[in-house]
């Protein structure tokens, strides 16, 4: 596994908007990682917070940083979220964070 990347990136919706969300992972974002060569898979996290705020992580996996520019551009650190995202999103990290992974069971 030496060289695997996590890109984490945030965002938040409001419980109205989640399902719409989750929906433009499924039918948009999925499909366009998956045709990436290294992308190695995906989790997307899910949590209510106080009143109508839902957060979302949402973690990618990749064989290296290489394969991350594949889907980021040469910015590695700024986050890609599309107009349709951003119309169901109150907000979203601007920038991502990626780790290596140095251990998977």
């Amino acid at each position: 596994m030496a060289g695997e990347v996590v890109r984490s990136w945030g965002g938040w919706t409001t419980v109205s908007d989640e399902a719409a969300y989750l929906e433009h992972l499924e039918r948009d974002t999925l499909p366009k990682l998956r045709a990436l060569s290294g992308f190695l898979g995906w989790d997307v996290l899910r949590r209510h917070e106080d009143g109508d705020a839902v957060r979302f992580v949402v973690q990618t996996r990749w064989e290296d940083m290489e394969s991350v520019r594949a889907c980021a551009g040469d910015d590695l650190d700024v986050a890609v979220v599309p107009p349709a995202a951003q119309a169901v999103l109150t907000r979203y990290d601007q920038h991502v964070e990626h780790f290596e992974v140095a251990r998977r069971d």
